[in-house]
């Protein structure tokens, strides 16, 4: 099905406030009271769909630190130059205006789950009767040898768009000519499996254009990665000799950076690059870890036909920050997630009717001008986890028209789920 905005908003439904914090701290007036933690695809979702299905019934409070949301998913067009950043910026007031959320600019620093409330670090308390936890990710310390948060200037991710992306647009243009761009990309599980290999199609694409002597390294740990197929073929249609990655078996999962020298050193070989993006391993957003609500693998464990925390059902958790089964970490899941959610959350407050879960989810990537590709699937909730049900993929050899289509189907995908998050 060619996804456009109205047809995206459409398929969504099937499962005036003020932006101050006034409300937020007094009396709920007896109603049902829900914590959002999480202004992304999960998160402003959520809040949207319980307040807008709730009529009122539902107190809801959105916890955000920005008060300007960059979306990382095309984040890397605006990298490659097909974007302007202020189209991937997006704002709340909407949501406070025309749907009644309590939209607080601040950070979440504590989760008292026995009390049932929300510590703010500006020192205010919220109490809540249903918690939706979806924080994105955060990076795991020393995951990448030479590499933390002081030296992300020298090495940016960019991996939390916004300034970070502004940064390697930068040094990507600043590159001198026949100069290396190198990508230390993340291990499983990350946010966007296929995200690392576009920014590399967007960083080619720049290059080729402005200095097609410059090379492209990527050390990679994974020995697969997503749409690897259709991937290469893009990068040896379009980029021909300038791109060379490193699995691991020539030591792509053995990488040391010096970002004061601006080396990477793989399995003892050091290479002299000029821009280095480094992705780092994640887990979940901080908050969730503070909370005692992550596993072993730094993520959280749900329940697969609500999206309740295995740890505590008055949390729900969405988006990059849980193992969702078999549904990657994409802004798409999480929106899929957030309505999910909701629904459980409004039946259990309000007594509404629950219908059974339906997940789905599309990664579209673009390689060169007009080559789109996607992959995507259905899933259902079983007792154990997430399961796809059915999954496409794009298959190499395709012809232009059909990867025009699917990059153009891609732009109406943008345009409708921006306006399901955001209203």
């Amino acid at each position: 099905m060619t996804l456009n905005r109205r047809s995206f908003l459409g398929a969504a439904t099937a499962t005036a406030a003020s932006l101050g914090a006034a409300r937020v701290w007094g009396a709920s007036h007896g109603k049902p009271r829900v914590v959002v933690i999480g202004g992304g695809a999960g998160g402003a979702t959520a809040a949207r769909y319980i307040a807008k299905d709730s009529n009122g019934e539902i107190d809801v409070t959105l916890i955000e630190p920005t008060r300007t949301y960059y979306t990382c998913f095309f984040s890397n067009l605006y990298i490659g130059g097909f974007r302007e950043l202020s189209s991937i910026a997006h704002t709340y007031g909407t949501l406070a205006a025309e749907y009644g959320v309590n939209v607080v600019h601040d950070w979440a620093v504590g989760i008292d789950r026995d009390a049932k409330t929300v510590s703010l670090a500006g020192g205010y308390t919220l109490p809540y009767d249903r918690l939706v936890v979806s924080p994105g990710i955060d990076f795991i310390e020393g995951s990448v040898p030479g590499w933390g948060v002081e030296t992300q200037n020298a090495m940016p991710h960019s991996w939390k768009a916004g300034s970070q992306t502004q940064l390697l647009k930068a040094q990507i243009e600043s590159m001198p000519q026949g100069g290396t761009f190198a990508m230390v990309a993340p291990p499983n599980p990350f946010r966007c499996p296929p995200g690392p290999y576009e920014r590399i199609s967007m960083v080619a694409h720049v290059l080729k254009e402005t200095n097609p002597t410059a090379k492209i390294l990527i050390a990679d740990p994974k020995e697969k990665f997503s749409k690897q197929g259709v991937f290469e073929e893009g990068w040896n249609k379009h980029y021909s000799g300038m791109i060379q990655r490193i699995g691991p078996d020539f030591g792509g999962d053995k990488v040391e950076v010096r970002a004061d020298s601006m080396e990477l050193v793989i399995d003892g070989e050091v290479e002299k690059v000029d821009v280095c993006n480094v992705i780092p391993a994640q887990k979940a957003g901080r908050i969730a870890e503070l909370a005692g609500l992550t596993g072993a693998n730094g993520f959280c464990d749900i329940v697969p036909a609500t999206m309740q925390s295995r740890v505590d059902e008055n949390i729900h958790v969405l988006g990059d920050a849980c193992n969702a089964g078999d549904m990657p970490k994409s802004g798409f899941s999480a929106n899929s997630q957030a309505k999910v959610a909701a629904m459980a959350v409004r039946a259990a407050l309000t007594g509404s009717k629950a219908f059974p879960a339906k997940y789905s989810n599309t990664c579209w990537s673009l390689v060169e001008t007009n080559d789109g590709i996607k992959v995507g699937a259905s899933y259902q909730a079983t007792e154990e986890k997430i399961a796809q049900v059915d999954g496409f993929v794009s298959q190499t050899g395709e012809d232009a028209d059909l990867r025009k289509a699917t990059f153009e189907e891609s732009l109406g995908w943008y345009a409708g789920i921006t306006a399901d998050m955001f209203g």
